[in-house]
């Protein structure tokens, strides 16, 4: 097997500056309600764990300048977010990212982006067509649908302009909100960010599991389909234990996500269930 010049590769590190505006934002973006205080409302702010996401944005966009594979046709395949620790309400965070893995689909690759804070680690795994044929190993198997048990039915709902209002956290990749940019990448019209359809789905998940959503400690999921501002989430999750649980989702009768995983922390008694 060969390995493509590309793993290994040291993508470097950078210290970035957010405000509790930003964490207000962010949850905002995702679907927190204006009730739910301890989100939107700094004075008793807990920032969502998957706002580092948007921090660490920047390595998987490094990649593709460098000129790893070509951004106009690569897509973001699958998302980890590990958790260590609470990001503060405001201030600074350091991190530093490497190319851990690349997978050779043949006619693709599959880049991983791994992002390290002391608070986090995040993997983004990018399907490259174009990218493949270096002689290099296939990488894991698709997870398999969630069998066996009772599955909890959820609804994610949401709305036309949250494209428009998540890309201000800093994914502005013009297929997001111009209908232009969304044809030319295949698509009939702007779609929404896969990790804005994530986090609002793990958003939705943790009251469900009995849990605060500030307290996730793990999230994964392949993006197997885009979601339009607008449409409706449909979520289908399988408990995996206290706090846990295996989830997909669809919209309009297409699976939107599948392989999905997460867990949370011991349950906060100020967000019970609904």
């Amino acid at each position: 097997m060969t390995a493509s010049p590309w793993r290994g590769h040291d993508l470097g590190s950078r210290t970035l500056t957010y405000t509790e505006r930003d964490a207000i934002l962010y949850a905002l973006a995702v679907g927190a309600r204006a009730s739910d205080l301890d989100l939107v409302h700094e004075e008793r702010l807990r920032v969502l764990p998957t706002f580092a996401l948007t921090l660490a944005q920047w390595a998987p966009d490094a990649l593709g300048t460098l000129g790893a594979f070509d951004t106009a046709t690569a897509v973001h395949g699958a998302q980890h977010l590990l958790v260590h620790g609470p990001l503060e309400p405001s201030g600074e965070l350091t991190t530093r990212a490497r190319v851990a893995e690349v997978w050779d689909k043949g006619s693709a690759a599959v880049f991983e982006v791994e992002v390290i804070a002391e608070s986090f680690v995040a993997t983004w795994s990018l399907f490259a067509p174009g990218a493949g044929g270096f002689g290099g190993e296939r990488g894991p198997a698709a997870p398999a649908r969630p069998e066996g048990g009772a599955a909890r039915r959820l609804t994610v709902r949401t709305h036309d302009r949250q494209a428009a209002l998540y890309r201000l956290l800093g994914d502005r990749h013009a297929m997001h909100i111009d209908p232009a940019a969304a044809r030319a990448a295949g698509q009939p019209r702007p779609f929404l960010h896969g990790l804005c359809s994530l986090a609002a789905t793990a958003l939705t998940l943790a009251p469900a599991l009995g849990a605060h959503p500030a307290d996730l400690t793990e999230l994964r999921a392949r993006f197997a389909a885009p979601v339009f501002p607008g449409e409706r989430l449909d979520v289908s999750a399988l408990t995996n234990g206290a706090g846990a649980a295996r989830f997909e989702a669809s919209a309009e009768g297409r699976r939107t996500l599948s392989g999905g995983l997460v867990r949370f922390r011991a349950p906060h008694p100020t967000h019970a269930p609904e």
